[in-house]
């Protein structure tokens, strides 16, 4: 997902639609997630998470957040900074805390009760770094190879 040290301005934020209704529901929810300055950082991509998570279920908003993200870097013309398994593992991530937490509507409070979500770095802690920088990761999906998720068949297989 890229992630901007620039804001997203508003204009752009509410010009990704192109008369597509995916596009026109990304439009809706970035403003509800940028806030005033339009920053789309880690916090907004797991905000963004959070809400396709919730509206949609893992598999379907895993679909539209990396379709949203691919849009999101085309339009800043920056093609290259989506990332596949980057994006996918986040929503991952955000819906095994959603799972865990199903009562929390609040993405402020949700942020606040799995502060680990905030850390950039968590995907470390399950991939190398050479694994994501290779081209198959930035174009497709590539199982952890550190540490499976605790969701996985893989981390299953271990615990038995």
């Amino acid at each position: 997902m890229p992630h901007r040290e620039a804001p997203l301005p508003r204009h752009e934020a509410t010009s990704v639609t192109h008369g597509d209704q995916a596009d026109a529901e990304l439009a809706a929810i970035l403003p509800e997630i940028t806030g005033p300055g339009g920053q789309f950082r880690h916090r907004q991509h797991i905000h963004l998470a959070f809400l396709a998570v919730r509206r949609y279920g893992m598999p379907e908003a895993t679909t539209r957040i990396c379709a949203w993200i691919q849009r999101i870097a085309g339009y800043e013309r920056a093609p290259q900074k989506y990332h596949h398994t980057v994006s996918r593992a986040w929503v991952e991530i955000v819906a095994h805390h959603v799972d865990a937490d199903p009562d929390c509507a609040d993405f402020g409070s949700f942020a606040a009760r799995h502060p680990v979500l905030l850390d950039k770095r968590l995907l470390t802690r399950h991939y190398r770094s050479s694994t994501l920088a290779a081209a198959p990761a930035r174009r497709g999906w590539v199982e952890p190879d550190l540490l499976p998720f605790p969701w996985s068949p893989a981390q299953d297989s271990r615990a038995g």
